[in-house]
């Protein structure tokens, strides 16, 4: 595949579990391009697992629509799909009574092709001093960032990480999420799916909105901060211990005096553009939050 191309397309894809009344996703439409990160965002219950099931072969079948991953139908993919495809699930599933070191090997052997170094996935999330502890000894966060080490084991071109950062603290998560910077700067593709959206706007290239099992909107995390925030800065001002704010229109800016008054009498204390927050966008587009529950 040339750098820049499509390495997932989804096309107008519909799937309701056996026995729904409903499709739990209806009419999803995205495409993915081959050195980047998509993010599928959306509250728990969105849709945006069951559309990563169907784009591992998790779920083989779909009810209408068309799925391509890495070139190819995703209905005629077999498990060689799996020598390409890295999945990082949100709950992790080791061997409790093996070592850490021991279960990478494990999942190591599954693979035909050559596999990355255990030792060395595990220096680089962390877990080097307990590569030979048991896994049932490991906290939450110790066992997610195995996880994420055990879906690099085979060293695939395309990743799906679920939740990647739940439940770790502010400074293993900011680790993970230089992996998963380092990940796209070498050639891999991503797909994240999460409702943190501080996660979304780091690491994510492009992201789609999933709600009711529908994609309401697609765009740059940036874009669409632009496009639903407000354009205006907001200026505080210190005087006498106390602070003012004020609030100037983004457009002429440069030639409006009395913005350029106010930043030049030497009271200025801070200076901020008004764009939305990610949440706030996720919010207005769907009219939902990322805290609600679901299936």
């Amino acid at each position: 595949m040339d750098e820049g191309q499509n390495i997932i397309m989804v096309d107008g894809l519909a799937y309701a579990y056996p026995g729904a009344p409903t499709p739990t996703v209806e009419d999803i439409s995205f495409t993915v391009r081959r050195g980047t990160i998509f993010g599928l965002l959306g509250p728990s219950g969105a849709g945006k697992s069951t559309v990563q099931r169907i784009l591992t072969r998790q779920i083989r079948r779909i009810d209408r629509g068309k799925v391509d991953v890495l070139g190819k139908d995703i209905l005629h993919w077999d498990h060689t799909l799996f020598e390409k495809v890295g999945v990082g699930f949100e709950l992790p599933n080791h061997y409790p009574r093996l070592t850490a070191l021991e279960n990478l090997k494990f999942f190591a052997s599954f693979y035909r092709s050559a596999t990355a170094d255990p030792v060395d996935l595990l220096r680089r999330v962390g877990l080097a001093e307990a590569a030979t502890k048991r896994v049932s000894e490991f906290s939450k966060g110790m066992q997610v960032r195995l996880n994420f080490a055990r879906a690099l084991i085979h060293d695939p071109e395309l990743l799906f990480l679920d939740e990647p950062t739940t439940g770790l603290d502010p400074t293993t998560a900011k680790l993970i999420r230089a992996e998963i910077s380092g990940l796209r700067a070498a050639g891999k593709t991503i797909i994240l799916t999460t409702h943190n959206m501080h996660d979304a706007e780091t690491l994510c290239d492009e992201v789609g909105f999933i709600a009711r099992g529908r994609m309401r909107t697609i765009d740059t995390p940036q874009a669409l901060k632009l496009k639903y925030g407000s354009h205006t800065v907001r200026v505080t001002l210190t005087s006498d211990s106390r602070s003012e704010d004020r609030v100037f229109p983004m457009k002429g800016l440069g030639g409006n005096k009395e913005f350029l008054d106010t930043i030049r009498n030497g009271s200025l204390q801070t200076i901020h553009s008004q764009e939305a927050s990610l949440d706030q966008v996720f919010q207005d587009v769907t009219g939902e939050t990322l805290t609600a529950e679901g299936g």
